[in-house]
């Protein structure tokens, strides 16, 4: 640093008062004038340093339109924008309809439209503004979003209105969804890597019928019930414009206002214009339960170093909702008990120091996976932990879970690190605009205004040992959801993991066999 902008100032010297000879003389090592580098340099014009011209051209900009569209933006510098579509709508709301729609929408999201004959014809207008589409949807979330040039604004507006209100389902289309359906369902079972499936398991164990416990997958008997007609049916509940949010990162808010005001304000919606008469206003009601999926996974990957065969274990409990003051504490809590694969690769901010780390893989060399998961709605939370290890050693892994959540409480060092580390992936993550852009669709979908991140890292600099102490202890009120796939020969009994957890040191009750 010091030594290269002094060769640098040296260069600048000796070229203009010296001449070439006399810099070679410098440049050799010897003799460099004898200038402080913070003081300012004779001859140089003074600097001028870039400066922040306070946060309102940064800030989130929000207005909602006379038919009850929000729409929000946040600037940001480049010349490409991320804009898109979140609609209040996934696979919790489909208690009254077959499970399996918010699957279907997003596999059909960006096919033919009132104003496009076909997906490729969306994708060849997107093409001329360097454009790319994606749908995405979650338990309680859909999102259609455009990346493109901000010179294209006004042909994505209109190309996400007609994506959103004016599809077309045809036969071919539905059909060919099926298909893809299909498809996933049978890869979801034979993947080497369980987490999506075991995810949907303990959701469905901790909210045993309801709400964010409906399957967020396509249940296969439900594939051939799922037609037009159902779809228009569902749409017509739950895609109004009070129930959506127009969101865009990277252009000016006025622009998106107007777009939004030409092609989402007195549009018709394909299935007619209707009110949202029939929504599931249910909130989520936390049961705690098992599930289990007895299967062979001897077999999962074939080849030369194929995987051994493993059993996992999921355990979770209720945490809270992402609108209450506890969920930045549970946040904390999830980034210090870490963990992952025990062949993650180490070093810097890896997060090899989290709890489940120290405490578990690198005690206990037989376990392969131990991770921590904080799954957080509008009206409910799940923090889990998921393991990973030999099915003759289940009974050991189960305990070694349950130890883990009872001794959560948190030391200065491991919360401050937790804390550094929780704020350093918000910051990084929030470099990326597509990140920012569901960020800020999200947050004013569910609460109406969005916490910019620097509020966000007070909050969580606020957290103390004591908050931890206070979550865990709330948390460990609630009933265990348990989920386990493969060989569970040695799996504790529900009662035997309940009784774990209520305990004061986290061990399972003993069992006195006569017989191994």
């Amino acid at each position: 640093g010091a030594q290269y902008t002094a060769n640098l100032y040296s260069v600048f010297f000796c070229s203009h008062r010296f001449g070439i000879a006399a810099y070679r003389k410098y440049s050799s090592g010897s003799g460099y004038p004898n200038i402080s580098l913070s003081s300012p340099l004779p001859g140089i014009p003074k600097p001028v340093f870039a400066s922040v011209d306070g946060q309102e051209k940064y800030e989130t900009k929000i207005t909602t339109l006379d038919n009850g569209l929000r729409v929000a933006s946040q600037n940001k510098f480049g010349q490409f924008c991320t804009v898109g579509i979140l609609v209040n709508s996934g696979s919790r709301h489909e208690a009254k309809y077959p499970s399996g729609i918010a699957h279907f929408l997003e596999k059909l999201a960006f096919s033919s439209t009132a104003q496009y004959g076909s997906k490729d014809e969306i994708l060849l207008t997107l093409e001329k503004h360097g454009g790319i589409c994606d749908c995405q949807t979650s338990r309680d979330t859909t999102m259609y979003a455009v990346s493109a040039e901000v010179k294209g604004l006004d042909t994505v507006v209109s190309l996400l209105s007609d994506v959103v209100l004016q599809p077309r389902l045809l036969d071919e289309e539905i059909e060919m969804t099926r298909m893809a359906v299909r498809f996933e369902l049978e890869d979801l079972n034979m993947r080497p890597d369980p987490e999506p499936l075991l995810t949907e398991m303990i959701h469905a164990a901790a909210y045993r019928g309801n709400t964010v416990g409906l399957p967020r997958v396509c249940p296969v008997d439900n594939v051939d019930k799922i037609d037009k007609k159902v779809l228009h049916r569902y749409l017509s509940n739950y895609y109004c414009p009070e129930r959506m949010v127009l969101a865009g990162v990277g252009i000016e808010h006025e622009h998106l206002v107007k777009c939004a005001r030409k092609y989402l304000q007195d549009v018709k919606p394909v299935w007619g214009m209707n009110t949202a008469a029939n929504v599931d206003l249910s909130v989520a009601q936390y049961t705690g339960g098992i599930i289990k999926m007895e299967k062979d996974m001897s077999d999962v990957s074939l080849g030369p170093t194929p995987i051994p065969e493993l059993t996992h274990i999921m355990i979770g409990l209720e945490s809270c909702s992402f609108l209450e003051d506890d969920f930045i504490p549970f946040a904390v809590l999830n980034m210090m008990m870490g963990g992952g694969g025990s062949f993650s690769a180490g070093g810097p901010g890896k997060g090899m120091f989290t709890r489940l780390y120290l405490n578990v893989l690198n005690r206990h060399h037989w376990m392969y996976n131990a991770t921590s998961y904080h799954h957080s709605y509008e009206d409910s939370g799940l923090l889990c932990i998921h393991a990973s290890a030999d099915p003759r050693q289940v009974r050991e892994m189960v305990e070694i879970i349950t130890r883990e959540f009872i001794q959560m409480a948190a030391s200065a060092g491991e919360l401050e690190r937790a804390k550094t580390q929780l704020k350093s992936m918000l910051m990084m993550n929030l470099e990326s605009r597509p990140v920012i852009f569901e960020d800020v669709g999200r947050q004013v979908l569910s609460t109406g205004k969005r916490k910019l991140p620097h509020e966000l890292c007070d909050l969580i600099s606020n957290v103390t040992a004591s908050d931890i102490k206070r979550v865990t202890t709330k948390m460990l009120r609630s009933k265990p959801a348990v989920a386990a796939l493969g060989d569970l020969k040695e799996l504790p009994s529900y009662e035997h993991i309940q009784a774990a957890l209520s305990s004061k040191d986290g061990r399972l009750p003993r069992i006195y066999r006569l017989f191994r």
